[in-house]
């Protein structure tokens, strides 16, 4: 028996895919109705969460964030079955993830962090990514189960809490892809470029093929024999500032400015890349 605790868009789809493939999940959600209406798929939804948990050896948690864990599992635990398995798919801090899998196994049960790289559609047909880390015996016993759930498991060692932050630093690369297209879009409203125009040069021009040769050129600490100087690329950001005109731009000043720290320290004949330099994991 599994137990699915959180059914918003991402937990419902889970359910629904689970129980396709043959499972009896049972359900609880902070809003009844989300859980209840689960049950036209064949899950059974309890309104008290410790009544949700009895009799499951896994339970999975998609929720908010650290606290909301913390007490939806405190609320659980009255009716957790013995040496019980939780898998927890939400997005928490490193120090969080750390945290419960030394308490509960203080208390008889295994708490691994597995948070994912997927929508609510991606649940639903098995794809996507699930990141896991700490205890590689547990892992090896559900990771078959797992990569049913998303198609992809990458398993990140040891460590315990580093799926958290291996999830964390894929976000803040999507939050801050976010930010650049909206100064891009910003920019395009300002000098009157049509989204028919920009799409017309992303299908031709498609910048997601430089990621991987930029990083190891950012990352690897020589900047000299520039294919676009610092300088030349502190320049384009000022013509940028000054088309969109003041306040337009969110991400770009922040980075101009960065440039212009560079600069000073007498990089201009560097690679443009050199901005990472003090940034790089050592």
């Amino acid at each position: 028996m599994i137990a699915f605790l959180g059914t918003g868009l991402l937990g419902s789809n889970f359910v629904r895919a689970m129980i396709e493939k043959g499972g009896e999940v049972q359900v609880w959600n902070r809003t009844p109705a989300k859980a209840a209406a689960l049950e036209q798929y064949g899950a059974k939804a309890f309104s008290e969460v410790r009544e949700a948990v009895k009799g499951a050896s896994v339970i999975h948690l998609t929720l908010k964030d650290d606290a909301s864990v913390d007490e939806v599992l405190a609320r659980a635990e009255p009716g957790l079955v013995k040496g019980a398995t939780i898998i927890d798919h939400t997005t928490t801090s490193a120090e969080g993830a750390v945290q419960r899998t030394r308490e509960w196994a203080k208390k008889g049960f295994a708490y691994l962090h597995a948070p994912v790289f997927m929508g609510p559609p991606n649940a639903l047909a098995g794809t996507g990514t699930m990141l896991v880390s700490g205890d590689q015996a547990l892992i090896a016993r559900f990771e078959p189960a797992l990569a049913k759930m998303t198609g992809k498991v990458m398993n990140f060692g040891e460590e315990i809490g580093k799926a958290a932050k291996m999830k964390l630093l894929g976000n803040l690369f999507l939050v801050t892809l976010t930010g650049g297209l909206t100064d891009t879009l910003a920019f395009a409203d300002k000098v009157h470029v049509s989204m028919e125009e920009i799409y017309t040069l992303f299908d031709s021009w498609n910048p997601a093929g430089m990621v991987p040769g930029r990083l190891k050129r950012m990352s690897s600490g020589d900047y000299s024999n520039p294919s676009w100087e610092l300088s030349m690329a502190r320049k384009d950001t000022r013509l940028m500032m000054e088309a969109a005109g003041q306040g337009a731009l969110t991400v770009i000043p922040a980075i101009a400015a960065k440039m212009d720290k560079y600069i000073a320290e007498g990089h201009g004949g560097d690679d443009w890349t050199v901005i990472a330099k003090d940034s790089v994991p050592r």
